[in-house]
């Protein structure tokens, strides 16, 4: 997930954010051989990752370890660890379920996971065999989520902000728009993110969200959905906010499709279009000199968006 507010200091050399905590694989083999040694004598290969949230290291060729860099991801890993047990076997796509959940040592100060390495790599639509069919599998992956229980499911409120109503973003969202001065109109992201805004709130109950829907969070294989990765912000809201891959990665014929799929109804859709809106304006100023694919991503979503509102609205 990016980080919601804009504004801060530059990250150092190496670094995604201020103040992030560093690893490196001789940490990630003090921890093993401290707290899961029959795994420590696997080879430690750090990932390179458009993550932001969590370092991973590829351990073995069966395993991968994910350990949060910065404070407001520290949580993830035991959230995942609880809930993605309950919802993987409901799912039609693999996710990287936990095998071992590590506790803070050696100066290392969060939980971290031990998860399985899942076949696939991120896509791009040019990449796809058929972006018509991988967006009606994706379509296929958010129905299954959403039509899980989510009785006693992390709130979003408290766990991805994503899941609320738009409004929630605004001030966020404002401020990037500035910032993106120069790259874009922000007289037309003002109206674009204000169209969204004028949509009506979800209305009904809470389901569950993945809350970070983009292309590097899409494992495909030979040109079809095979996984989904990074739950860290699962959470039970409105499910508008997993729209956002509508723009990231699919476009024209194959976006049409993933609607279809979905039966997404115009304020939702237009909720989505928000969110996708708001992601990618916080995501560039942010991460412009740390993060290229991400910021790649993130201005590939804009330009759609923009196109969108130019052509409907």
């Amino acid at each position: 997930m990016e980080q919601e507010t804009t504004g801060s200091p530059a990250p150092a050399p190496g670094e995604m954010h201020t103040g992030e905590v560093r690893t490196d694989p001789h940490l990630v083999h003090r921890l093993l051989a401290a707290q899961f040694p029959h795994w420590a004598h696997l080879p430690v290969t750090p990932v390179a990752s458009a993550g932001t949230d969590n370092a991973i290291y590829r351990l073995g060729e069966d395993l991968a370890v994910r350990l949060p860099r910065i404070h407001w991801a520290s949580g993830q890993a035991e959230k995942e660890a609880r809930w993605l047990p309950r919802l993987a076997p409901l799912l039609p796509v693999e996710v990287p379920t936990p095998l071992a959940l590590g506790e803070p040592a050696g100066g290392y100060p969060w939980r971290w996971s031990v998860v399985p390495w899942l076949p696939g790599a991120p896509a791009t639509l040019a990449q796809l065999a058929d972006p018509v069919e991988a967006a009606r599998d994706m379509a296929d992956f958010l129905l299954a989520l959403q039509q899980i229980d989510p009785a006693g499911g992390p709130a979003a409120a408290e766990h991805n902000v994503r899941g609320l109503p738009l409004a929630a973003r605004d001030r966020d969202t404002r401020r990037a728009i500035a910032e993106l001065d120069g790259m874009y109109d922000p007289a037309k992201l003002t109206a674009a993110w204000e169209a969204a805004l004028s949509a009506p709130d979800w209305d009904r109950a809470p389901v569950w969200i993945h809350g970070d829907v983009l292309p590097g969070n899409l494992l495909f294989h030979e040109g079809r959905l095979t996984g989904v990765i990074d739950f860290g912000g699962l959470a039970v809201g409105d499910p508008a906010c997993d729209l956002m891959i509508a723009w990231g990665l699919f476009s024209g014929e194959s976006r049409a499709a993933f609607r279809e799929a979905l039966e997404v109804d115009a304020a939702t859709w237009r909720r989505g279009r928000g969110h996708a809106l708001s992601q990618a304006a916080i995501f560039i100023p942010y991460y412009l000199n740390t993060n290229p694919v991400g910021v790649g991503y993130a201005r590939r979503a804009i330009e759609e968006i923009l196109a969108e509102v130019e052509k409907t609205e």
